[in-house]
Parts: structure tokens; C-alpha cells; sequence
């Protein structure tokens, strides 16, 4: 799962949701450097990012993607969840997608001081062109698929948006049957229960 993902699976909880957000910028056991809440954010990155990747229906997703993508289907297919969960937002959360994404903004934003640089820097870019917002549109998606080329000097990404587009109904089922998997066990993590 991407950032938009990351962020709605965390609540409301602000300490989980800056966690979450840094999530890929911290690195091994460096997340015991900052103070409980974050760390658990952290923590529940990690848990998330697992639970995804030992998935039936992820890894069918991630098959229908290698043979045009290969070691980057992963990577591609988290853009694609985040681009399914954005369109169909409303079935997943009672606050408008644009409220969400531009208090998500504003959290990650108060927090600039206790996070790393490099999250900084992708924040910069994230909402100077409202990423997790333009997920929901096709346009959102090959602006990201074209940074990512750009960032990873890999042109695999470029046109990948065409497969999106070509198998969208079989990786929205993927998507379909997954999420709500992963919002039960995200639950029970807030809960305590994991």
C-alpha cells in the first residue's frame, strides 16, 4: 500500500499517522529515535507493508502486473491500490477525500522538525501537486508513474498506467477482496490486539 493507504489505515491517531507517513525513511532500528506514538506509526508501517506482502490477493495482483513490469510490480501495484482506494473513497470513509488529504497535509506539515529529511523532501512534492488527492484520477496516476521513471532512472514505469488500464477490472477484484482484510487487521493493531 502507498501513502493514501497508509494514512486512512491509521485513524485518527496523529502520533500513527506521522508514524506511518515516515515509515519507509526509517530504517532498521533507528524508529526507537523518536518518541512513543510515532513509534508506533512506525511499527504499524511495518506490520501493514508485511501483511500486504504475504497476500493472496496482492500477490494476484502483483502476477497479472510482472510480465509487463517484473521486480517493479510491487511498487506499481501499491500506486494502483492507493489510485483504487481514492476512487471509491466514500465507501471507506465518511470525510471527503479533499478534507483528508489536505489535513494530512497539515499533520505531516506541524510535525516538519521530527521527521526525516527525505520525507520532507517527497512531502514538498507531494503537495505541491496534491498526490494523494489526484490518486482518484488516471492524469494522477501517470503524473506519479512518471515521477517515479524520473526519481528511479527506471522507464519501466513511465507507460504503466496503460497497464492499469488494461487489466483494471481484474485488479480492482484484487483490491476489492484485499482492503477490507487489511482494515481488520489494521484494527486490531490500533487495538492492541496484534
Amino acid at each position: 500500500m502507498n501513502f493514501l493507504a497508509h494514512q486512512q489505515l491509521s485513524g485518527s491517531n496523529s502520533g500513527l499517522r506521522v508514524g506511518n507517513f515516515i515509515g519507509d525513511f526509517v530504517k532498521g532500528n533507528k524508529w526507537q529515535s523518536y518518541i512513543q506514538p510515532i513509534q508506533q506509526g512506525i511499527i504499524m508501517h511495518r506490520s501493514i507493508d508485511f501483511f500486504t506482502d504475504t497476500n493472496a490477493f496482492v500477490h494476484q495482483s502483483i502476477s497479472i502486473l510482472k510480465p509487463y513490469l517484473g521486480r517493479y510490480s510491487g511498487i506499481a501495484n501499491d500506486i494502483f491500490f492507493d489510485h483504487f482506494l481514492a476512487k471509491n473513497w466514500g465507501d471507506y470513509s465518511n470525510q471527503s477525500l479533499e478534507f483528508f488529504c489536505n489535513e494530512t497535509y497539515t499533520l505531516i506539515r506541524e510535525n516538519e522538525l521530527q521527521i526525516p529529511e527525505r520525507s520532507v523532501y517527497v512531502l514538498n512534492y507531494m503537495q505541491q501537486q496534491n498526490w494523494l488527492f489526484n490518486y482518484q484520477f488516471m492524469d494522477g496516476i501517470k503524473t506519479t508513474m512518471h515521477g517515479m521513471a524520473r526519481r528511479t532512472k527506471q522507464p519501466l514505469f513511465e507507460n504503466s498506467h496503460i497497464f492499469l488500464e488494461k487489466h483494471y477490472d481484474e485488479l480492482f477484484t484484487c483490491f476489492s477482496n484485499f482492503f477490507p482484510l487489511l482494515q481488520e487487521h489494521c484494527k486490531q493493531f490500533i487495538d492492541g490486539k496484534l
